[in-house]
C-alpha cells in the first residue's frame, strides 16, 4: 500500500489513541482500557491506572507512540460473535470493555468489530489509516492529563484521560500551540484578576460576579454607549423588578421550560410562590399591558438593562462566559406585521453598529428554525405561524443582504431568531447575541391594541440584546483586547508619574484638571522607583502614561508614552487633554 495514500485527520486521531492506548498497555499491562475517540484538535483515551500519572509521563508514552509508529504496523479489522467477545474480554480483565459489549449484546447485536494494530487490539468501527508509518510524528503532540468519570456520571469510577494533540502538517501544530499559548495570556478570568475588574467569592456563591470598581466602569461605558444608541433609535426606557409571582411565568410559558435552570420558588406566610427572574419579557409584557394601545403607539420599543438570575449546572460554569447572575443589555419592541421587517432589520443595523465600534471584524448571523416534529414540546404548536415568521426573518435578512446561515431545531419556542457569533481577535468563537421574533407569547399574555378600523390585534414582539449581557460581553472584550481595553472603555484613560516628589504637587493640578473634564485618570506618587511605576502602569495596560519632571513642570507639558504603540512625545498638556478628549468621544479604537 502506497505511504501517499490520503486519510482524513479523523482518521489519523483515531489512530493515534489507539496507538497511545497501546503505549500505555507497554507501560502499564494491567491497565484497563475504556474509550478512545477522535476530537476537534487530536484525540483522547480513558484508562484506570495502578498509580496516578504525573506529567512527566507524556514524554515517555510519546516517545513508545513514535516507536510504534516507525514499526509500521498494519491496522486490520476483523468481527468476532458477541459472546466469544464477552469471554475474551472477561479473561483479560477489561471491565470496561465488558460494560459496553453487554450493552450491545442487550442492544440486539450478534457480532462486535474489532482493529488490531501490533499487538494490541480493540473494540472499534474505525476508520484508521493503513498503516502506522503513514502519520508523520512531528504532526502530534500528548498535551495533558485529567480526571474523568467512566460514562460521565459521577456514581462512577473516577478515569485518568489523556489527551493528544494531531493535526495534518507540523506547522499546524505549532500554529495551533502558539494561539493556545496566545489564548491562554488573553483568558479573561486570569486578566479579570491581575486587572482588578471582577471576583467570585465562596460566601456570595459560585457563578455569582462581584463587578470591582475598574470593572464597573466598563459596564457603565457599555450602558452609555446602549443608551445613546437606544434613545436615538426612539426607543424609551423602563425598570422591572428582580422578583415575580410564578404564575407570570405560567402564563408566558416559560415556567415549564425553564424550571430546571431557575432558582427554587419563595414562599412566606402562605402567599403565591416567587421567582428571582430568569429572563425580562414577561415583565416587560406587563409594562405594555399598563395601558391601552393603538397602533398610533406602535412600533413601542422598550428597554432595560435588566438583571436575571438562571440556575446554570456547577459544572458548566466559566468564568464570566456563564454564570447564574446576568445584566442583560434587553430590549422589547412591539409592532404590527406590517413593521416587523424595518424594526427587524433596524436590530440587525444597530448590531452592526456596535461591532464596528467595539472592532469585531468576524461575524456570523445564524437563522435559527424550529423542527416541525417537536411542535408541542420544545416549541409552541402553531405550525403556520411557524412557517409564516420564518419566511419574513429569511426575506428580511435577504433583503438587508446581510450574510447569514440556517441552522435547524435552535429558535426560541415561541418564534425564529437570528443568533450572533462572533470571534475574538485570537479566533476564539463566542456565542454573543441573539434577535428574535415573537408570535406567540403576547397572544398568551393578553396584549393587544387597536388597529386603524377599531378592531382589537395582537401584536408582533421582537426580543433583542445585541450587546449581550455584562458579563459575556465584557468577557469577550477582555480577550478580544488582551485586557489593553481602547480609552473610552478603559477603567483607567492615564496614569500621571511625578519623576520626583518635588513634581507631585503639578502631577496633582493636572490630575485635578483632568478629573474636571471627566477623564479617568490615576496619579503615581514618587514612593516607588520610577521604573518600578512605569512597569506598574504597562502591567495594568493604561492607555496613556503621562510622566511629568522639572522640563514638563516648567513648560506645563507632559511626556506621552502611549501603551499600544509605545510611542512616546512631549506636548502641552492642554493639547494632550484635546486629544484624549475627542479620542474618549469618538470612541476610538
Amino acid at each position: 500500500m502506497s505511504s501517499k495514500k490520503q486519510f482524513s485527520i479523523e482518521a489519523k486521531r483515531h489512530s493515534l489513541s489507539h496507538i497511545l492506548a497501546q503505549a500505555v498497555l507497554d507501560m502499564f499491562p494491567e491497565a484497563k482500557l475504556a474509550i478512545g475517540p477522535d476530537i476537534d484538535n487530536g484525540f483522547y483515551y480513558d484508562f484506570d491506572l495502578p498509580r496516578t500519572l504525573i506529567p512527566e509521563d507524556l514524554p515517555i508514552l510519546e516517545k513508545k507512540m513514535k516507536h510504534i509508529i516507525k514499526q509500521n504496523q498494519k491496522f486490520e479489522s476483523y468481527s468476532e460473535p458477541i459472546e466469544k467477545t464477552l469471554e475474551f474480554l472477561k479473561k483479560t480483565k477489561q471491565d470496561y470493555k465488558v460494560e459496553l459489549v453487554a450493552d450491545l449484546k442487550e442492544g440486539g447485536e450478534k457480532e462486535v468489530s474489532f482493529y488490531k494494530n501490533g499487538p494490541f487490539v480493540d473494540l472499534c468501527k474505525g476508520p484508521h489509516v493503513d498503516m502506522t508509518g503513514q502519520i508523520d510524528i512531528n504532526t502530534f503532540k500528548l498535551d495533558k492529563i485529567a480526571g474523568a468519570y467512566w460514562r460521565g456520571s459521577e456514581d462512577r469510577p473516577m478515569l485518568q484521560r489523556i489527551y493528544g494533540l494531531a493535526f495534518e502538517t507540523k506547522d499546524e501544530l505549532d500554529e495551533y500551540l502558539k494561539m493556545r499559548k496566545e489564548a491562554e495570556r488573553r483568558d479573561h478570568r486570569k486578566l479579570g484578576k491581575e486587572l482588578e475588574l471582577f471576583t467570585f467569592s465562596d460566601n456570595v456563591g459560585p457563578g455569582l460576579p462581584l463587578w470591582l470598581p475598574k470593572g464597573a466602569v466598563i459596564c457603565e461605558e457599555l450602558e452609555k454607549l446602549a443608551k445613546e444608541k437606544e434613545r436615538v433609535a426612539g426607543y424609551v426606557r423602563i425598570k422591572t423588578p428582580h422578583l415575580t409571582k410564578g404564575k407570570l411565568f405560567e402564563m408566558s410559558g416559560h415556567l415549564p421550560l425553564y424550571a430546571d435552570s431557575m432558582y427554587p420558588p419563595m414562599q412566606l406566610d402562605g402567599e403565591d410562590d416567587y421567582y428571582v427572574k430568569p429572563m425580562n419579557c414577561p415583565h416587560h409584557h406587563m409594562c405594555f399591558a399598563a395601558h391601552p394601545k393603538s397602533y398610533r403607539d406602535l412600533p413601542l420599543r422598550y428597554a432595560e438593562y435588566g438583571m436575571c438570575y438562571r440556575y446554570e449546572d456547577s459544572g458548566a460554569l466559566f468564568g464570566l462566559m456563564r454564570v447564574r447572575s446576568l445584566n442583560m443589555n434587553d430590549a422589547h419592541i412591539y409592532c404590527t406585521e406590517e413593521q416587523f421587517e424595518e424594526e427587524f432589520l433596524a436590530v440587525v443595523n444597530l448590531y452592526l453598529d456596535y461591532y464596528k465600534i467595539l472592532g469585531i471584524d468576524k461575524y456570523e448571523m445564524r437563522l435559527s428554525l424550529h423542527n416541525p416534529e417537536k411542535l408541542g414540546k420544545k416549541y409552541v404548536d402553531e405550525p403556520e405561524l411557524w412557517k409564516k415568521s420564518e419566511v419574513m426573518v429569511r426575506k428580511a435578512m435577504k433583503k438587508a443582504k446581510v450574510p447569514f446561515v440556517e441552522v435547524e431545531d435552535e429558535a426560541a419556542f415561541y418564534g425564529p431568531k437570528i443568533d450572533v457569533q462572533i470571534w475574538s481577535a485570537i479566533g476564539r468563537e463566542f456565542t454573543i447575541a441573539t434577535n428574535q421574533i415573537d408570535f406567540a407569547v403576547p397572544k398568551r399574555m393578553g396584549l393587544s391594541y387597536i388597529d386603524e378600523k377599531g378592531k382589537e390585534k395582537t401584536p408582533l414582539c421582537i426580543h433583542r440584546a445585541p450587546l449581550s449581557t455584562h458579563e459575556r460581553m465584557i468577557g469577550f472584550l477582555i480577550e478580544h483586547y488582551a485586557g489593553a481595553f481602547p480609552v473610552w472603555l478603559a477603567p483607567i484613560q492615564a496614569v500621571l508619574i511625578p519623576v520626583a516628589n518635588v513634581h507631585e504637587k503639578y502631577a496633582e493640578e493636572l490630575r485635578q484638571k483632568m478629573f474636571d473634564a471627566e477623564i479617568r485618570v490615576e496619579v503615581m506618587n514618587a514612593e516607588d522607583t520610577l521604573g518600578k511605576r512605569i512597569r506598574e502602569s504597562e502591567k495594568q495596560k493604561i492607555p496613556y502614561m503621562l510622566v511629568v519632571g522639572d522640563k514638563e513642570k516648567k513648560d506645563k507639558s507632559v511626556t506621552v508614552r502611549d501603551y499600544k504603540t509605545k510611542d512616546q512625545k512631549s506636548m502641552k498638556a492642554d493639547s494632550f487633554i484635546k486629544r484624549i478628549l475627542k479620542e474618549i468621544g469618538d470612541r476610538v479604537l
